[in-house]
């Protein structure tokens, strides 16, 4: 393994020691961590969070203690399942106002706007009154 001092993860602001190894054809750069000083790619560990991998698959799958896992990639892990959400709730939301998806539509008014099927005010618990002129000369 050789240390890679060129590399921009290692100039920045990163408390965190990166390296970059050659392991046959490819070269790998990461942050080095425990005792074995085990290189794991930053952005591998990006994209398992990004599928919302429970952190023990993303240790297991690198072959690391659980706490060592999360010590050292905590922030890319919330980092990155928030990208997914915000990628999923742009997707619902372009779904839903497109009209393509009406129980979508529903779905989010009751769960961002607080709607609900019963006409119930909150603050008093009470029925909200219904408009009897609603200027619909259908009704009668």
């Amino acid at each position: 393994m050789t240390e890679d001092n060129n590399h921009p993860e290692n100039t920045g602001d990163n408390h965190y020691r990166t390296k970059t190894f050659k392991q046959g054809e490819k070269t790998v750069t990461g942050r080095v961590i425990g005792r074995d000083k085990i290189v794991v790619p930053e952005d591998q560990v990006a994209q398992l969070a990004q599928y919302h991998c429970t952190n023990k698959e993303m240790a297991d799958f690198f072959g690391v203690k659980l706490q060592t896992f999360m010590d050292n990639f905590r922030d890319i892990i919330d980092k990155n399942r928030l990208i997914t959400k915000q990628r999923l709730r742009k997707a619902q939301l372009d779904l839903a106002l497109n009209g393509k998806d009406r129980v979508m539509l529903i779905w989010l008014g009751k769960n961002l706007l607080g709607q609900s099927d019963n006409p119930v005010s909150s603050e008093t618990e009470q029925v909200l009154p219904w408009l009897e002129d609603s200027g619909d000369s259908g009704s009668e």
